[in-house]
């Protein structure tokens, strides 16, 4: 057993020490910036690093604190910051199960088992999914928009880099004769983004700062130094967008003027200045969007008003590293660590580039300890970083394997505390999946389908041939005996008891015994998204007992036995558990 503490260091022969330290530390000055010769000089930099600056949303920089983030594009006349909050989604608080649902459920059952599986899943479509269908969609704050309007000539020696080592991304860039420098990070402790502008010359920064939307929001003045953005999220399916948000914009400047008007936040003249970007929400739980998001914005600044950015820079690497230095890993090298990221990535199908796979295996590590962390939302598909009002699969968290997947380096990757907000989810998505039990299966128990949103959705949902798979809060909550695998943390076991429990009384209440093998059976549900009929051009999934159930449901029982052993309790439900994993069909 692995204790989740403990430092990991994984190195393979040829390589070089995998504990070396990049060049940079935490200088912000712009003569102390990081060079590509430095980068290069490294045997295994953990550094991502351009020669031009983002074009598109997908080739901008993430950063995160878990609740918020960021893409930073690193323009050089101006600079855009495409903003994310994680609770804020469309619509609001809602009960998805349809309380009618239940009694068609044993003519679908009876349908399969006839196997007239386009009438069982039609039947399905039509009176078995949750209302509305479609669940609701992440959606973004807008973007801080940083124009310099003093910088007019050509740029020379451009650099953009992101150093995973530390959790910051920066642009340096010449122009006329002055060295102009950028960093942003995304602050856990502090809860605040912080840009910090910098040149080698005095009195070089100008800057005019403001908030573009998508979203219905409103600029004000918030104070002489600060801008505000309000806002509220969108309507979907019908139902109106009721999250509120604030995202307040301060800054703070070492020489020259700031001045602040209800659409601009100006500084002209300036050596260095610091902006800080705090979002609050409206946003108190699945339930309840009653909070104060101008308070919730407001106290992060309140609580960071003295602290200046090489404090604010020196606690946000102190607390990232906590978690990023548990695990190193060393591939070994070779001379294509010289080239930028883009050209490695594109060179990649070649060989001989070992250590970018140790570099995308902590990046990977990067963007799970940036999109998932306490106080905060679980990572969706898309971390906490997404630009559409309607992204692509809502960005939701899609629960036939999506999710899990963001979450499979937590275990191995040390990183068990990125663990602690997809557990608080599971445990609310368990409050609305006992409705949806109730309602829909006349069930004890939780149940969760194959997406859920920030409401918790767990009924079926988007259409019967993708939605009426009832696997998703079983496969998650595999992930408590996982936890306790990896971290031995017996009071977390628990803690997660009582979810594990649950949803392990759904399936004892609801699997079937199949006519003509006495093997107990999942009925209705499907292999995720495969399709094994097609009747005209109608693709049909719905059946009973698909493999991947099984080996489920296997795993679910074998784990609560586990558990209840450990623990000591409920051997009796752990019994029946064992009882029916030894009557499900073999693979």
């Amino acid at each position: 057993m692995t204790g989740f503490s403990r430092r990991s260091v994984l190195k393979m022969a040829g390589g070089a020490a995998a504990g070396s330290t990049l060049a940079g530390g935490t200088a912000t000055a712009a003569s102390a910036a990081l060079t590509p010769d430095q980068i290069s000089g490294e045997t295994n930099p953990m550094t991502l690093w351009y020669r031009r600056p983002a074009e598109e949303w997908l080739e901008a920089l993430a950063v995160g604190n878990g609740r918020v983030g960021a893409m930073v594009f690193g323009g050089v006349q101006s600079e855009r910051l495409q903003l994310n909050e994680d609770s804020i989604w469309a619509g609001g608080p809602h009960d998805y199960a349809d309380p009618e649902a239940h009694t068609v459920l044993e003519e679908i059952r009876s349908l399969i088992n006839e196997e007239k599986w386009l009438e069982a899943q039609n039947l399905a479509d039509e009176r078995f999914m949750g209302e509305p269908t479609e669940q609701m969609q992440y959606q973004p704050v807008g973007n801080l928009e940083l124009t310099f309007p003093t910088i007019t000539g050509e740029a020379s020696d451009y650099l953009r880099t992101l150093d995973l080592r530390e959790a910051v991304t920066s642009v340096e860039y010449t122009v006329d004769g002055v060295r102009y420098r950028r960093e942003v990070l995304c602050s856990h402790p502090d809860q605040v983004l912080v840009v910090q502008l910098s040149a080698d010359q005095p009195g070089s920064i100008d800057v005019d700062a403001s908030y573009t939307s998508p979203q219905e929001t409103i600029l004000r003045q918030f104070d002489e130094h600060t801008l505000a953005l309000n806002g509220i999220s969108g309507e979907a399916e019908g139902l109106e967008g009721q999250v509120r948000f604030t995202a307040l914009l301060r800054a703070a400047a070492e020489g020259g003027t700031i001045e602040t008007t209800n659409d601009v936040l100006s500084v002209r003249g300036a050596d260095e200045v610091t902006l800080l970007v705090s979002i609050g929400t409206s946003y108190r739980s699945w339930q309840d969007v009653s909070g104060d998001p101008v308070a919730r914005a407001e106290q992060p600044l309140r609580r960071t008003a003295r602290l200046g950015y090489q404090n604010l820079r020196r606690r946000h690497v102190a607390d990232y590293q906590k978690l990023f230095d548990r695990t190193t890993i060393d591939l070994g090298t070779s001379a294509a660590v010289e080239q930028e990221t883009d050209e490695r990535i594109k060179h990649f199908a070649n060989g001989e580039d070992p250590q970018l796979a140790a570099l995308y295996y902590q990046f990977g590590r990067y963007l799970l300890i940036s999109s998932s962390r306490s106080p905060g939302q679980l990572a969706n598909l898309q971390g906490i970083w997404s630009y559409k009002m309607l992204p692509e699969w809502q960005s939701k968290f899609t629960l036939n394997i999506n999710c899990e997947m963001n979450y499979w380096p937590a275990g191995p990757a040390n990183l068990a505390e990125c663990w602690d907000p997809l557990f608080a989810m599971i445990a609310e998505l368990a409050e609305s999946g006992a409705r949806t039990a109730r309602a829909m299966y006349d069930a004890p128990g939780w149940v969760a389908h194959h997406n859920t949103d920030g409401w918790r959705g767990s009924a079926p949902t988007d259409f019967a041939f993708y939605g009426v798979w009832p696997m998703g809060g079983a496969w998650l909550s595999l992930l408590f005996w996982e936890h306790y695998s990896y971290t031995g943390d017996r009071e977390r076991l628990r803690e997660n008891f009582p979810v594990l429990r649950g949803a392990v009384e759904f399936f004892l209440a609801t699997l079937q015994t199949d006519a003509a093998t006495g093997y107990l059976v999942t009925n209705p549900s499907h292999s995720p998204e495969v399709q094994h009929h097609d009747f005209d051009g109608d693709g049909v999934s719905i059946c009973a007992g698909p493999t991947m159930d099984c080996q489920i449901l296997r795993d679910l029982f074998t784990a609560f036995d586990k558990a209840s052993r450990e623990l000591g309790r409920d051997r009796e439900t752990a019994v029946a558990a064992l009882a029916a994993r030894d009557k499900l069909p073999p693979n």
